[in-house]
């Protein structure tokens, strides 16, 4: 693997949140929402909370920095503070994404209990997170009656054949 394959998965990652904010949760009412359900991390709203936050999490570790605390839904009455929040999230995932240079991947960057974690793993687990994720919020709005299509990442490769980065 190499940094542009890294930055190819995050562009899929990136692409499939953006859709399933456009596609989906900007026609959601705001009772559809925030409904709570009792399934993983609750409403829509919070299933996506818990989506930026652990993002948010996992690069501000590999950035050195502070981690913030988890996100909390209720910190989010909106859909226009969310998506402003996650917005900024992706801009600095972005931003050290440019950064990405082959060498680093097989550097560990983490501290305390994921220490041990190698960059490479790191960087795949956030995106496979963020498939576990959207995969649930899809059942969320099946369960609400809208029609939803797959996220398939083939399906990304098949749009952006020529495109080597986000």
């Amino acid at each position: 693997m190499n940094a542009n394959a890294f930055r190819h998965f995050f562009g899929y990652h990136f692409a499939e949140n953006r859709n399933l904010w456009d596609s989906y949760i900007e026609g959601l009412t705001d009772e559809q929402f925030s409904q709570s359900v009792n399934y993983a991390h609750g409403s829509v709203r919070n299933q996506i909370v818990h989506l930026i936050s652990v993002d948010d999490t996992w690069f501000s570790g590999l950035r050195g920095v502070e981690l913030p605390e988890p996100l909390n839904p209720a910190d989010f009455p909106d859909r226009e503070g969310i998506r402003a929040h996650w917005d900024r999230v992706e801009q600095t995932m972005r931003d050290y994404l440019t950064s990405l240079r082959d060498g680093m991947l097989s550097e560990q960057p983490l501290e305390d209990d994921d220490k041990g974690l190698i960059l490479w793993q790191v960087l795949l687990h956030v995106v496979n997170h963020g498939t576990d994720h959207r995969a649930q919020i899809l059942r969320l709005l099946n369960d609400l009656g809208v029609k939803t299509v797959s996220q398939d990442y083939i399906f990304y490769v098949y749009d952006n054949l020529t495109e080597t980065e986000f």
